[in-house]
């Protein structure tokens, strides 16, 4: 799930907050730990300027839950600090979560109170997954909805995820897998490459440029070791003389050039005319620095074939957090909701289906209680439900929809979308929710 026992010391079970220990204390003391319950992942809103969301992260969720134990070291930490109770302690000791989850694959679009993922258990069981169900959603989810923008953007042209340096180690790793399901081609991050087989890219940096005595140098040897259809790095001194060298030393047939810094959308035209006129006509141009989504947009007119981006995908381009919920909203088959103001949630179980038009563009999405046979909405022959099983009785569906199918399920989704709803201006949802 990104975070290895072997790199933090501990398994994944204390990565649950200690409010949700406190909870479950008072739960298990008053004998209400047992009662049958219903969680939702729901985001209230989507983060400001967005007009959709991706869903990222459940295979990552699935796979956490079931390795979700309190081992002997965490439970000696918990009676150390005295967090809980031995009564707890002893409970935690058995811990293995055997309720039911739906929710909507990875790659899915989701908008405000949609259904994202509905937890069914008991109370004691089901509450001290929110924060490690919640951090892993909220983190995947805001990273592929910021990627598949981009995606959009770069308008078919291949984009290299390179942002293992402006994240966490771990974080990195997971970040490197929402973009890839987002559209990303490939990602610089090995330890990705190797969980995930998302296929690797890279080629060198400043550094190694500046530790050879000339340019010429630095290419030669980058050319005598991985052949001539490698990335050469043009910018560290000057553009135009570095794309002649990087030419005279690699030939006609280099693969690309990189400009990682400067104002890329001229340089880069200057650039194709240079390597043009010195015959390189097939050689790529590939720019990177501190690109976003705008940034892509507005080179689209520019003769660039691949962005390299870091910073803007890792960081989820200025949302960070998808603003996912994990709320109770069923007890004993009674629905239950909050009241607070601007937090309010709706409670019951819920259901959703997408409505489409013959065309297949997507008109809205409905959701109704899922307890109410009268309130199910008619279903028409373009429409489809949105939550799919993904646990049965504690152990996860077997065949459920893999990293490369939700590549292609985002890739259908967002061509349902309204036009207007691919905007990456300031704008109400792609699609209203509406609520039956």
């Amino acid at each position: 799930m990104g975070f290895p026992e072997a790199a933090t010391g501990a398994s994944t079970a204390l990565l649950t907050d200690h409010y949700e220990l406190t909870m479950l204390a008072s739960a298990l003391s008053d004998g209400t730990a047992d009662r049958p319950c219903v969680f939702e992942v729901f985001a209230r809103r989507l983060p400001d300027g967005r007009r959709y969301g991706v869903v990222a992260g459940t295979g990552r969720v699935l796979d956490a839950i079931a390795d979700f134990r309190f081992t002997d070291a965490e439970l000696s930490q918990l009676e150390a600090t005295a967090v809980v109770d031995d009564a707890t302690l002893s409970w935690l000791a058995d811990y293995s979560f055997s309720g039911n989850i739906d929710g909507y694959p990875e790659g899915e679009l989701y908008f405000p109170g949609s259904p994202i993922m509905t937890v069914t258990g008991s109370f004691g069981e089901a509450v001290v997954l929110e924060t490690l169900i919640l951090s892993i959603l909220n983190h995947d989810s805001a990273i592929a909805s910021a990627a598949a923008r981009m995606s959009g953007a770069a308008h078919g042209r291949p984009i290299i995820e390179m942002g293992g340096r402006r994240t966490h180690e771990y974080a990195a790793v997971a970040a490197a897998r929402a973009a890839y399901l987002a559209g990303f081609a490939t990602t610089s991050n090995l330890e990705a490459g190797r969980r995930y087989g998302i296929p690797t890219r890279g080629t060198v940096a400043h550094a190694f440029m500046l530790l050879h005595d000339s340019e010429e140098q630095a290419f030669r040897a980058q050319v005598d070791k991985m052949g001539t259809d490698t990335t050469l790095l043009v910018d560290t001194y000057d553009i135009t003389k570095g794309i002649e060298t990087a030419v005279r030393v690699a030939g006609t047939e280099l693969g690309a050039i990189r400009i990682d810094s400067g104002d890329v959308g001229p340089l880069a035209r200057k650039a194709r005319e240079q390597l043009d006129a010195l015959g390189a006509k097939d050689t790529r141009i590939v720019v990177s620095g501190d690109l976003d989504e705008h940034a892509i947009a507005a080179l689209r007119a520019e003769p660039v074939d691949a962005y390299g981006v870091g910073t803007s995908v890792v960081t989820g381009s200025g949302a960070p957090t998808a603003g996912m919920v994990y709320k109770l909203v069923e007890v004993d088959g009674r629905p239950v909701a909050k009241r607070s103001a601007h937090k309010e949630s709706r409670g019951g179980r819920k259901s959703a289906l997408r409505r489409h038009r013959e065309t297949g563009t997507a008109v809205e999405e409905v959701i109704w209680m899922a307890a109410s046979t009268s309130q199910v909405p008619e279903q028409g022959p373009n429409d489809h439900e949105l939550q799919i099983p993904l646990v049965r009785d504690g152990r996860t569906v077997d065949d459920l929809p893999t990293l490369d199918d939700a590549r292609q399920r985002l890739r259908r989704a967002l061509v349902s979308l309204p036009w207007e709803g691919l905007k990456l201006s300031h704008g109400e949802p792609a699609i209203p929710t509406v609520f039956v």
